[in-house]
């Protein structure tokens, strides 16, 4: 089975015996205001990808790696986005990234 963000962010939940409700009172936006029940419903059925924000607040909330989160989703951490790399240092990174997952 192909792991997504929803089902790994769905079995930790399940696992830290959470509702919907309970996670949602404790992931807060950047507005300071929780998420919805719905929101991480969608989450977890892999119909929405949280902002950067969000999935930090909701990988500590489960006590799951971010970066690891950022990977499901396909997406960038807010420290790694916008920042001026040559073409090198990207093609860099990827061959490291993937040199290493080869081991």
């Amino acid at each position: 089975m192909r792991m997504t963000l929803g089902h790994v962010v769905a079995t930790a939940r399940k696992n830290a015996r959470m509702s919907l409700k309970e996670l949602a009172q404790r992931v807060k936006k950047d507005d300071g205001q929780p998420v919805s029940p719905q929101y991480l419903n969608d989450i977890e059925h892999d119909r929405r990808t949280p902002s950067d924000f969000v999935l930090v607040k909701l990988a500590a909330a489960l006590k799951l790696e971010a970066d690891y989160l950022h990977h499901l989703a396909g997406t960038l951490p807010a420290d790694l986005k916008g920042r001026q790399l040559t073409e090198e240092k990207v093609v860099e990174a990827y061959k490291a990234f993937r040199k290493t997952l080869k081991h």
